[in-house]
């Protein structure tokens, strides 16, 4: 059985899925292929370590790869952001994505805060 719900894990696949559709947008503009590689890997890597954190085999590892998590969402935070200011995809495109990778980066810090609490440390 893993550790997040199944609700959760869902919102972080629409997540990576919303990632994909701004990347398709992005191959047809004169965006630079390096970058949307990153933004495309930051990302998807959300999801992936999402999952890995779901059946972590331990407190500490549950943390560690919630720790990427939030590392992954700060990233794709950045390319997003940087997407908007060169006007590649209309800012207001991209708001609502943002606001959910700030609000994923908020849950997960209280999953992370919380599992540190219960674990001593």
């Amino acid at each position: 059985m893993g550790r997040l719900p199944d609700e959760f894990l869902e919102r972080i696949e629409s997540f990576a899925d919303r990632v994909l559709d701004v990347i398709t947008v992005l191959e047809t503009t004169k965006c630079p292929r390096r970058l949307i590689e990153q933004m495309a890997a930051a990302g998807t890597s959300v999801g992936a370590n999402a999952f890995e954190a779901d059946e972590a085999m331990s407190r500490p590892d549950f943390v560690k790869t919630l720790s990427i998590v939030n590392k992954e969402l700060n990233e794709t935070r950045f390319w997003l952001r940087l997407i908007a200011r060169r006007a590649w995809v209309p800012a207001p495109r991209l708001s609502e994505l943002l606001v959910e990778a700030e609000t994923l980066k908020r849950i997960i810090g209280a999953m992370i805060a919380r599992t540190r609490e219960n674990s001593g440390g």
